[in-house]
């Protein structure tokens, strides 16, 4: 399923700067008469690679659409945060520069967090994704 569904999250730094990856790969898609897709934060820095499991609800990916908005104005976000799951957070730090953040708080309590250099139109490529899950999940 993962092949066809792809990843709702793909930040990767460019070649030649820190290699630091934070995905969330969809795994699977909502059974019948269940509101989540079941997902996994993949984190890769110089030091550290972990995946926590998520569960993300409709409710969610319209949240997600909405902090996408807001990444476009130049805002902070913090998405996920009901407590229920891991906690993404991205933080404008100065141009071409974010602040990535995964905290699993129900679980692990570990949080990796990392500057990150986007490519240009990395917004619209996040945009892409949630349509492309979406349309997968309706289907």
């Amino acid at each position: 399923m993962e092949d066809e569904l792809g990843e709702l999250i793909h930040l990767a730094d460019p070649p030649g700067t820190s290699g630091h990856v934070v995905s969330l790969r969809v795994l699977e898609l909502p059974a019948p008469g269940r509101d989540c897709l079941d997902c996994e934060f993949v984190v890769e820095t110089e030091t550290v690679r972990g995946s926590f499991p998520v569960c993300v609800s409709s409710d969610d990916l319209d949240d997600w659409r909405e902090a996408l908005e807001e990444l476009a104005r130049g805002r902070s976000v913090s998405w996920l945060n009901s407590g229920r799951t891991v906690q993404f957070k991205i933080k404008p730090l100065s141009p071409g520069v974010i602040g990535v953040s995964v905290h699993d708080g129900p679980s692990s309590q570990v949080t990796v967090g990392f500057p990150h250099f986007p490519a240009s139109g990395w917004i619209d490529d996040q945009r892409a994704r949630l349509e492309r899950v979406r349309r997968a999940i309706a289907s």
